[in-house]
């Protein structure tokens, strides 16, 4: 009979082995770095010897780690090469605006570093019984209900600002000037009426006087639609980071100020999956790839957003003089 070394323990190694970093490892692994640790030290206590050095500050790989790497990144890659023998479909569901401007785009290069699954990805508000067989809900939640567990993960955390197609500022540029942002036309968030989707909350909150005629509003139930108007010149709206990464990047959108500080969202995104699914390494990895590529998003979306303070200011434009010969 096979003495076989614990499994999970090995996969906690692998991961932070790869990584040296518990802090790494945890959020690949969507475990807390103290669950890593202890993972870590079962596997030592099987094999009678220690694997890692815990340096200060980082982690060194003993000798009996550096000959068990190897070989057991191998037999890793060998699971997974013989798990994608057989067909696999996640289901997927998630916000209508969040499917449409980040998810829907990123899921081929999800499914190329997971060769062998098939993705179906379902735009929902809320969940839906009639929908059977969801194997991932990417949830909006307070931040109460997004403590990591057996069936759910933290994904991100979003910012809130004020964005809108260049071509509704002056010579294109974000404006210095914080007060004009009350002169051109602002764009409403229906459902939020208050708080950080709240124009009045965000004008005192910059210390803007609000405009003092209040004419026709565009207000919009759905985030989606609210970020197509911006792109097509509608106005300015206040939008949420990850939605608008590549919008920014593309310059179909602009942050609408050089100099102002993002409100962090209160809510939370998690992903959540079924009890009896906890451990399926299709989902695992889907999970870890969403916590991998949000947060290469957000920290894109946060340089853009300093880039556009750092921009100096547009020169005034000079008339032209025509002299007659």
């Amino acid at each position: 009979m096979r003495r076989l070394p614990p499994f999970a323990e090995l996969v906690a190694f692998e991961a932070v082995a790869r990584h040296l970093s518990f802090t790494r490892a945890a959020a690949e692994l969507c475990l807390t770095q103290s669950a890593i640790s202890h993972r870590v030290r079962r596997l030592e206590e099987h094999y009678g010897t220690r694997l890692i050095r815990r340096l200060n500050p980082g982690l060194a790989l003993t000798d009996a780690g550096q000959a068990l790497l190897p070989e057991l990144g191998a037999a890793l890659d060998a699971l997974a090469r013989l798990d994608g023998k057989r067909e696999r479909q996640l289901r997927v569901t998630a916000g209508s605006a969040l499917c449409h401007w980040w998810l829907a785009p990123r899921l081929a290069a999800f499914m190329a570093q997971r060769p062998g699954v098939s993705v179906e990805l379902i735009a929902l508000e809320a969940p839906d019984p009639s929908i059977p067989d969801v194997d991932v809900r990417i949830r909006w939640v307070a931040p109460k209900d997004d403590v990591p567990g057996p069936n759910q993960c933290a994904l991100f955390t979003e910012q809130v600002f004020p964005v809108c197609s260049p071509g509704v500022l002056p010579q294109q540029q974000p404006l210095r000037d914080k007060q004009a942002l009350a002169g051109l036309t602002l764009l409403h968030k229906a459902v939020h009426p208050s708080g950080e989707w709240s124009w009045p909350v965000w004008l005192e909150r910059l210390g803007v006087a609000a405009p003092r005629k209040r004419g026709a509003q565009l207000r919009f139930a759905d985030m989606g639609m609210m970020l197509s108007a911006a792109i097509n010149g509608s106005g300015v709206c206040l939008a949420r980071s990850l939605l608008v990464h590549d919008a920014l990047l593309d310059g179909r959108l602009t942050p609408a100020l050089a100099d102002f500080e993002p409100m962090t969202s209160v809510k939370k995104h998690v992903a959540r999956w079924p009890a009896h699914k906890a451990g399926d390494a299709d989902i695992e990895a889907f999970v870890q790839w969403l916590v991998g590529e949000s947060k290469r998003c957000l920290d894109a979306t946060r340089a853009l957003i300093g880039a556009a303070a750092a921009r100096p200011p547009a020169s005034p434009r000079k008339a032209r003089v025509t002299v007659a010969g």
